[in-house]
């Protein structure tokens, strides 16, 4: 089958001619950084940026002035949450494998199955992405649990999820997850790894020939990647051919990889190495890896063994993608983002839990590691808003994407100064590090097209489209018993709070005697 797979309709028409959008700041690109440009101009047509500065002299075809705003280049998330996120159950339900987040070998024995329906995996897909573009996110990659599905993802699922993404407006990368093993949990409790690598390496083939025909259609807008899982799922074979794959069609490769301590163990019993020093051995490591989360490693506090596991991921060029909402809430970070920087490490951020907030993941990065360093200036703002603009632009090879100058793509964010909680503004990006949130992002405009204007996404109810997910997600929720190790009913896999004094037909004995 040759030929693109579809070529689905996008978002909005373009403005036509020129358009002009002025604010208090703008953030422009100038001799390899960024800068603040006060009382800033930003001109636009047909996708791409045509000035940046003041005083532009040419005509207009429209003016939008945004008055007390930050316009900035659109957030790049290189592990963007693109599923109604399970993660967020198990934040005070531990440990993991005893919480439905490895499958139990009787799960395995019975069969897996899928939890979702087509239609549902497509509307978490919309869902998700309209998230995204929520919280200034404009070019993303999209990440999705594994534990609910009956093994890797579908072409069939990423065909209605580019559709999803082309009605959108939203800039992504798309390839179906795919893996030869899966972590289990054995009767005795211990952790090891089940294999299928001929569905692995069939999965793997799909993956390749959906890249074939999803790149580059919906105008640009779509581009393929490979997303190979966990890096403790994956077979020798399944990644020296995703490695030639990638390679053949010079595309992204997202491997997950030294993200835990069972990960590391894992790998380490089985091959005798640590993750990087396996990739690095099977020629597997290039510009194109993109690494998900790069926190379990040698030299850092997590991991007594010896070994050079960032130098071998720096030297392949490859890039870590830091996500320090999922790894704070988990108790762990990378150690420390000041340090890799240091070290010539090429960062990009993801944020792979929900709220898919860049910059709540920014603002929780940096007090991680200034409490990891144990200094107020092991890093400062720009380290973070660089990493979410233009480190994941430079992992995917993009220099046209993550900054506002002449020549890039026209994907512009207006964010909100005038939003009362934010206080004073001093500087408008530490004051976005401060108090800011992806909800005080009022306009987003992604290849020119504007995607969301004063909130609101064309064709969004974004009231039903919640209510929808609440209902889906209770639904996956009624299942974890099935995949859960000893199957416990959902009382005891998901502790409250505190009691819960359900509702009933009777009066309440509450303030009686």
């Amino acid at each position: 089958m040759t030929g693109p797979i579809f070529q689905p309709p996008v978002a909005a028409p373009r403005p036509k001619g020129p358009v002009l959008v002025t604010a208090r700041w703008v953030v422009g690109h100038r001799n390899g950084r960024h800068c603040i440009i006060e009382n800033g101009e930003v001109v636009f047509e047909d996708g791409a940026i045509l000035f940046v500065g003041r005083g532009y002299g040419g005509v207009a075809t429209e003016r939008r002035d945004y008055g007390n705003a930050l316009i900035g280049p659109g957030f790049v998330d290189l592990d963007a949450l693109s599923d109604l996120d399970t993660t967020i159950l198990a934040f005070d339900n531990q440990p993991a494998w005893k919480k439905g987040r490895v499958w139990p070998r009787s799960y395995i024995t019975r069969g897996p199955y899928e939890m979702y329906t087509r239609a549902e995996l497509a509307f978490q897909k919309a869902y998700a992405f309209s998230l995204l573009i929520r919280n200034g996110i404009t070019t993303a990659l999209p990440i999705a649990s594994l534990f609910y599905r009956a093994w890797g993802e579908t072409v069939e699922e990423f065909t209605d999820a580019a559709h999803e993404a082309a009605a959108l407006g939203l800039r992504v990368y798309l390839g179906p997850g795919y893996r030869t093993g899966n972590q289990v949990v054995e009767p005795d409790g211990s952790i090891t790894t089940h294999y299928d690598e001929p569905r692995g390496l069939a999965e793997l083939e799909a993956a390749v020939e959906y890249a074939r025909r999803i790149e580059g259609t919906a105008g640009g807008l779509i581009r393929a990647m490979l997303a190979p899982d966990r890096i403790e799922t994956c077979t020798p074979e399944l990644l020296t051919r995703t490695a030639a794959a990638g390679r053949d069609l010079d595309i992204p490769v997202r491997q997950h990889c030294c993200q835990s301590k069972i990960e590391y163990d894992l790998v380490l019993k089985q091959h005798g190495m640590s993750p990087p020093e396996w990739m690095a051995s099977l020629g597997y490591l290039s510009e194109r890896s993109l690494l998900p989360h790069g926190t379990y490693v040698s030299g850092s506090r997590h991991i007594d063994r010896p070994g050079r596991d960032l130098e071998i991921i720096r030297d392949s060029g490859a890039s870590i993608v830091h996500c320090p909402l999922v790894s704070g809430r988990h108790g762990s970070t990378i150690d420390h983002f000041g340090r890799y920087l240091a070290m010539g490490l090429k960062l990009g951020l993801g944020t792979d839990t929900a709220p898919p907030c860049m910059i709540m993941n920014m603002q929780v990065g940096m007090i991680l590691t200034r409490v990891t360093a144990g200094s107020v200036t092991a890093v400062r703002c720009e380290d973070y808003y660089d990493a979410a603009t233009l480190g994941g632009a430079d992992a995917l090879r993009r220099p046209d994407l993550g900054r506002l100058q002449p020549g890039a793509r026209a994907d512009i964010t207006v964010f909100d100064l005038d939003r009362p909680h934010l206080g004073q503004v001093i500087d408008p990006i530490q004051t976005m590090m401060l108090a800011g949130h992806g909800r005080d992002f009022s306009t987003v405009i992604i290849d020119g097209r504007f995607v969301m204007t004063d909130r609101v996404i064309p064709g969004r109810d974004e009231a039903a489209d919640k209510a929808r997910a609440q209902a889906q997600f209770e639904g996956l929720m009624a299942r974890y018993p099935e995949r859960t190790h000893g199957h416990p009913p959902t009382s005891e896999i998901f502790a409250s709070s505190y009691p819960v004094d359900r509702a009933s037909p009777g009066p309440s004995l509450w303030g009686q005697p």
